[in-house]
């Protein structure tokens, strides 16, 4: 349930779990989550016989459903197993995601992000840089069919 207050909340308490109530494990450690646009298509689009493409009203179909997860390369294989089963053609497990919202004592959840149907899309790593010595970071796309708030 969304907590409501006069001042706005701090974007760095934040938990993510995929369905396994591990939220607060090492693994679900990210740093950055980006969200996507929440935009809806209005336009449905149809092809009438003169071969002609109209638009015919609306449909409320969201489009671009893409978020964003970065987190410090720890050396756990279990976002790379997840693609590379996708990346394999072997129907990876779709998942429900969840990201939290926490108020600043960490322990009052004030905002969820419910993502249904979560597959990942791509995985990518920071350059390996020698003269700077900053962590690598482990980014992960995820597409998902609906997104819900509470």
């Amino acid at each position: 349930m969304a907590v409501t207050r006069d001042r706005p909340y701090n974007n760095s308490n934040f938990l993510v779990d995929f369905g396994r109530g591990d939220s607060r494990s090492v693994t679900m450690g990210f740093a950055e989550v980006i969200f996507p646009p929440f935009t809806v298509d209005n336009t449905e689009w149809r092809q009438d016989d003169s071969m002609a493409i109209q638009g015919i009203g609306t449909t409320g179909t969201a489009v671009d459903n893409h978020i964003i997860l970065k987190r410090g390369l720890i050396g756990n294989l279990d976002l790379y197993n997840w693609w590379n089963k996708a990346r394999r053609g072997k129907a990876p497990q779709r998942r429900t995601m969840k990201i939290e919202l926490l108020s600043e004592d960490q322990l009052t959840v004030v905002l969820t992000w419910r993502f249904r149907n979560v597959r990942p899309v791509s995985l990518f790593y920071s350059p390996l840089r020698a003269i700077e010595g900053g962590i690598v970071m482990e980014t992960v796309v995820l597409a998902f069919d609906s997104m819900e708030m509470s």
